[in-house]
Protein backbone atom coordinates (compact mmCIF):
# COMPACT_ATOMS: atom_id res chain seq x y z
CA UNK A 1 0.00 0.00 0.00
CA UNK A 2 1.28 3.75 -0.65
CA UNK A 3 2.45 5.66 1.69
CA UNK A 4 0.33 9.27 1.76
CA UNK A 5 3.87 10.87 0.87
CA UNK A 6 4.26 8.90 -2.27
CA UNK A 7 0.51 9.25 -2.25
CA UNK A 8 0.86 12.99 -2.30
CA UNK A 9 3.34 12.78 -5.07
CA UNK A 10 1.23 10.88 -7.51
CA UNK A 11 -1.29 13.14 -7.19
CA UNK A 12 0.85 16.18 -7.72
CA UNK A 13 2.50 14.22 -10.84
CA UNK A 14 -1.06 14.04 -11.88
CA UNK A 15 -2.20 17.50 -12.10
CA UNK A 16 1.01 18.42 -13.22
CA UNK A 17 0.81 16.68 -16.03
CA UNK A 18 -3.51 16.61 -16.58
CA UNK A 19 -3.48 20.12 -18.46
CA UNK A 20 -1.01 19.06 -21.05
CA UNK A 21 -3.45 15.71 -21.76
CA UNK A 22 -6.67 17.94 -21.98
CA UNK A 23 -5.44 20.45 -24.29
CA UNK A 24 -3.62 17.79 -26.45
CA UNK A 25 -7.18 15.93 -26.34
CA UNK A 26 -8.82 18.68 -27.51
CA UNK A 27 -6.43 20.34 -30.18
CA UNK A 28 -7.02 16.29 -31.81
CA UNK A 29 -10.88 16.36 -31.50
CA UNK A 30 -11.06 20.25 -32.92
CA UNK A 31 -8.06 19.09 -35.69
CA UNK A 32 -10.79 16.04 -36.64
CA UNK A 33 -14.16 17.80 -36.69
CA UNK A 34 -12.60 21.40 -38.49
CA UNK A 35 -11.26 19.25 -41.46
CA UNK A 36 -13.99 17.28 -41.64
CA UNK A 37 -16.29 19.58 -41.50
CA UNK A 38 -14.51 22.06 -43.99
CA UNK A 39 -13.75 19.30 -46.15
CA UNK A 40 -9.77 20.14 -45.88
CA UNK A 41 -7.88 18.30 -48.16
CA UNK A 42 -5.36 16.27 -47.45
CA UNK A 43 -2.70 18.03 -48.64
CA UNK A 44 -3.26 21.15 -47.05
CA UNK A 45 -4.22 19.02 -43.65
CA UNK A 46 -4.88 15.10 -43.39
CA UNK A 47 -7.15 14.53 -40.54
CA UNK A 48 -5.49 12.92 -37.67
CA UNK A 49 -7.64 9.41 -37.99
CA UNK A 50 -5.73 9.44 -41.40
CA UNK A 51 -2.58 9.87 -39.74
CA UNK A 52 -2.67 7.33 -37.08
CA UNK A 53 -3.72 5.33 -40.14
CA UNK A 54 -0.85 6.30 -42.37
CA UNK A 55 1.21 5.63 -39.26
CA UNK A 56 -0.34 1.94 -38.19
CA UNK A 57 0.09 0.33 -42.26
CA UNK A 58 3.98 1.72 -42.29
CA UNK A 59 4.82 1.13 -38.86
CA UNK A 60 8.08 -0.71 -39.32
CA UNK A 61 9.36 1.66 -42.32
CA UNK A 62 8.41 4.72 -40.51
CA UNK A 63 9.94 3.25 -36.93
CA UNK A 64 13.13 1.70 -38.91
CA UNK A 65 13.78 5.58 -40.34
CA UNK A 66 12.72 7.11 -37.07
CA UNK A 67 15.45 5.07 -35.56
CA UNK A 68 18.10 5.79 -38.02
CA UNK A 69 17.65 9.35 -37.34
CA UNK A 70 17.29 9.27 -33.83
CA UNK A 71 20.48 7.49 -33.40
CA UNK A 72 22.18 10.45 -35.24
CA UNK A 73 20.30 12.66 -33.27
CA UNK A 74 21.94 11.19 -30.29
CA UNK A 75 25.00 11.05 -32.01
CA UNK A 76 25.23 15.24 -32.43
CA UNK A 77 23.89 15.73 -29.23
CA UNK A 78 26.27 13.78 -27.35
CA UNK A 79 29.16 15.82 -29.53
CA UNK A 80 27.43 19.44 -29.58
CA UNK A 81 26.66 19.11 -25.86
CA UNK A 82 30.04 17.69 -24.31
CA UNK A 83 31.85 20.47 -26.56
CA UNK A 84 30.01 22.86 -25.15
CA UNK A 85 30.36 21.72 -21.60
CA UNK A 86 33.97 21.58 -22.07
CA UNK A 87 34.36 24.93 -23.71
CA UNK A 88 32.28 26.43 -20.74
CA UNK A 89 34.68 25.48 -18.36
CA UNK A 90 37.66 26.86 -20.70
CA UNK A 91 35.83 29.84 -20.59
CA UNK A 92 34.87 30.52 -17.22
CA UNK A 93 38.34 29.30 -16.31
CA UNK A 94 40.31 31.64 -18.30
CA UNK A 95 37.61 35.40 -18.44
CA UNK A 96 40.21 36.89 -20.92
CA UNK A 97 39.61 33.75 -23.21
CA UNK A 98 36.14 34.10 -22.81
CA UNK A 99 35.52 37.18 -23.75
CA UNK A 100 37.68 37.28 -26.76
CA UNK A 101 35.88 34.31 -28.25
CA UNK A 102 32.33 34.59 -27.15
CA UNK A 103 31.49 37.16 -30.21
CA UNK A 104 32.68 34.95 -32.50
CA UNK A 105 30.63 31.79 -30.64
CA UNK A 106 27.13 34.47 -30.80
CA UNK A 107 28.67 34.95 -34.95
CA UNK A 108 28.27 31.43 -35.74
CA UNK A 109 25.24 30.41 -33.69
CA UNK A 110 23.31 33.29 -35.90
CA UNK A 111 24.37 31.39 -39.04
CA UNK A 112 20.97 29.49 -40.33
CA UNK A 113 21.34 25.61 -39.64
CA UNK A 114 20.25 25.38 -43.16
CA UNK A 115 23.34 26.79 -44.56
CA UNK A 116 25.82 24.06 -43.26
CA UNK A 117 23.58 20.96 -44.55
CA UNK A 118 25.42 21.60 -47.67
CA UNK A 119 28.68 22.16 -46.13
CA UNK A 120 29.03 18.78 -44.36
CA UNK A 121 27.22 16.54 -46.32
CA UNK A 122 30.43 17.85 -48.96
CA UNK A 123 32.62 17.66 -46.06
CA UNK A 124 31.71 14.22 -44.63
CA UNK A 125 29.74 12.64 -47.47
CA UNK A 126 25.84 12.25 -48.48
CA UNK A 127 25.28 9.28 -47.03
CA UNK A 128 27.64 9.39 -43.81
CA UNK A 129 25.54 9.89 -41.01
CA UNK A 130 28.24 11.95 -39.41
CA UNK A 131 27.35 14.64 -41.27
CA UNK A 132 24.32 15.11 -39.69
CA UNK A 133 25.46 14.83 -36.67
CA UNK A 134 27.82 17.42 -37.61
CA UNK A 135 24.81 20.02 -37.92
CA UNK A 136 22.51 18.85 -34.90
CA UNK A 137 26.27 18.95 -32.69
CA UNK A 138 26.29 23.03 -33.93
CA UNK A 139 22.44 23.39 -32.88
CA UNK A 140 23.13 21.59 -29.67
CA UNK A 141 27.11 23.15 -28.70
CA UNK A 142 25.54 26.82 -28.34
CA UNK A 143 22.89 26.48 -26.02
CA UNK A 144 24.37 24.44 -23.98
CA UNK A 145 27.39 25.99 -23.75
CA UNK A 146 25.69 29.58 -23.09
CA UNK A 147 23.20 27.77 -20.27
CA UNK A 148 26.56 25.71 -18.29
CA UNK A 149 28.55 29.36 -18.71
CA UNK A 150 26.38 31.28 -16.91
CA UNK A 151 25.73 28.66 -14.18
CA UNK A 152 29.64 28.32 -13.70
CA UNK A 153 29.84 31.94 -13.31
CA UNK A 154 26.69 33.36 -11.39
CA UNK A 155 28.43 31.88 -8.11
CA UNK A 156 28.15 34.13 -5.05
CA UNK A 157 30.79 35.62 -3.99
CA UNK A 158 30.56 34.32 -0.50
CA UNK A 159 31.19 30.47 -1.84
CA UNK A 160 34.10 32.30 -3.34
CA UNK A 161 34.85 33.90 -0.21
CA UNK A 162 34.52 30.68 2.25
CA UNK A 163 36.48 28.60 0.02
CA UNK A 164 39.43 31.02 -0.43
CA UNK A 165 39.66 31.85 3.12
CA UNK A 166 40.47 27.62 4.16
CA UNK A 167 43.23 28.58 0.92
CA UNK A 168 42.29 26.37 -1.21
CA UNK A 169 42.88 26.65 -5.47
CA UNK A 170 41.21 27.17 -8.33
CA UNK A 171 40.74 23.79 -9.03
CA UNK A 172 38.59 23.07 -5.95
CA UNK A 173 36.58 25.99 -6.44
CA UNK A 174 35.54 24.56 -9.57
CA UNK A 175 35.22 20.97 -8.04
CA UNK A 176 33.30 22.30 -5.39
CA UNK A 177 31.58 25.02 -6.16
CA UNK A 178 31.59 26.08 -9.10
CA UNK A 179 30.79 22.71 -11.24
CA UNK A 180 27.51 22.11 -8.53
CA UNK A 181 26.47 25.24 -8.78
CA UNK A 182 26.20 25.24 -12.88
CA UNK A 183 24.39 21.69 -12.86
CA UNK A 184 20.42 23.19 -12.79
CA UNK A 185 21.82 26.38 -15.77
CA UNK A 186 23.47 23.00 -17.89
CA UNK A 187 21.00 20.73 -17.80
CA UNK A 188 18.33 23.90 -19.11
CA UNK A 189 21.00 24.23 -21.91
CA UNK A 190 20.74 19.67 -22.23
CA UNK A 191 17.27 19.98 -22.48
CA UNK A 192 17.17 22.33 -25.34
CA UNK A 193 19.34 21.10 -26.94
CA UNK A 194 18.06 17.62 -26.47
CA UNK A 195 14.87 18.80 -29.06
CA UNK A 196 17.14 20.51 -30.89
CA UNK A 197 19.28 17.68 -32.19
CA UNK A 198 15.95 15.93 -33.70
CA UNK A 199 15.40 18.91 -35.58
CA UNK A 200 19.18 19.13 -37.26
CA UNK A 201 19.43 15.74 -38.33
CA UNK A 202 15.94 15.77 -39.97
CA UNK A 203 17.10 19.10 -41.75
CA UNK A 204 20.24 17.33 -42.77
CA UNK A 205 18.61 14.82 -44.34
CA UNK A 206 16.63 16.92 -46.20
CA UNK A 207 19.87 18.01 -48.48
CA UNK A 208 20.31 13.64 -49.09
CA UNK A 209 20.82 10.86 -47.40
CA UNK A 210 20.04 7.50 -47.26
CA UNK A 211 16.43 6.36 -48.46
CA UNK A 212 15.96 4.65 -44.56
CA UNK A 213 16.59 7.87 -42.99
CA UNK A 214 13.26 9.74 -41.48
CA UNK A 215 13.63 13.06 -42.75
CA UNK A 216 14.56 11.59 -46.36
CA UNK A 217 11.30 8.99 -45.96
CA UNK A 218 8.95 12.57 -45.12
CA UNK A 219 10.72 14.73 -47.72
CA UNK A 220 9.80 11.39 -50.80
CA UNK A 221 6.25 10.97 -49.54
CA UNK A 222 5.57 14.82 -50.19
CA UNK A 223 6.94 14.69 -53.21
CA UNK A 224 4.57 11.93 -54.26
CA UNK A 225 1.51 13.34 -52.31
CA UNK A 226 1.29 11.00 -49.66
CA UNK A 227 0.81 13.49 -47.24
CA UNK A 228 -0.59 11.06 -44.28
CA UNK A 229 2.51 9.39 -44.33
CA UNK A 230 4.99 12.33 -44.14
CA UNK A 231 2.59 13.54 -41.43
CA UNK A 232 2.67 10.23 -39.67
CA UNK A 233 7.02 11.22 -39.71
CA UNK A 234 6.44 13.95 -38.23
CA UNK A 235 4.80 12.87 -35.63
CA UNK A 236 7.40 10.17 -34.79
CA UNK A 237 10.06 12.62 -34.97
CA UNK A 238 8.66 14.73 -32.69
CA UNK A 239 7.92 11.52 -30.16
CA UNK A 240 11.64 11.15 -30.76
CA UNK A 241 12.35 14.66 -29.56
CA UNK A 242 10.15 14.26 -26.26
CA UNK A 243 11.81 11.18 -25.54
CA UNK A 244 15.30 12.93 -25.29
CA UNK A 245 13.81 15.93 -23.81
CA UNK A 246 12.27 13.14 -20.94
CA UNK A 247 15.48 11.13 -20.66
CA UNK A 248 17.89 14.79 -19.80
CA UNK A 249 14.75 15.78 -17.60
CA UNK A 250 15.04 12.35 -15.66
CA UNK A 251 18.89 12.55 -15.15
CA UNK A 252 18.47 16.25 -14.14
CA UNK A 253 15.68 14.90 -11.40
CA UNK A 254 19.15 12.59 -9.74
CA UNK A 255 21.31 15.07 -10.16
CA UNK A 256 19.48 18.35 -8.94
CA UNK A 257 17.61 16.94 -6.35
CA UNK A 258 19.25 18.64 -3.83
CA UNK A 259 19.38 22.03 -5.31
CA UNK A 260 16.94 24.72 -3.90
CA UNK A 261 15.70 25.60 -7.36
CA UNK A 262 14.38 21.69 -7.47
CA UNK A 263 13.24 21.44 -4.05
CA UNK A 264 11.07 24.60 -5.41
CA UNK A 265 9.74 23.21 -8.31
CA UNK A 266 8.34 20.10 -5.38
CA UNK A 267 10.93 17.72 -6.56
CA UNK A 268 11.66 15.15 -4.20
Amino acid sequence: MATPAETSRIGRRVRDWLPAVVVFVLVIVLWQGLTTVFHVQTFLLPKPSQIAQSGWENRSELWDAGVYTLKEALGGFLLGSGLGILAALVLARFRVVGAALMPFAIAANAVPIIAFAPITNNWFGLLNPFSKMAIAAVLCFFPTMVNTLRGLTSVHPSSIELMQSYGVGETAVFRHVRIPNSLPFMFTGLKIAAVLSMIGAIVGEYFGGPTNALGVSILNDTQVFDFPRAWAGIVLASAFGIALYGLVALAEHYATRWHPSARSFGVE
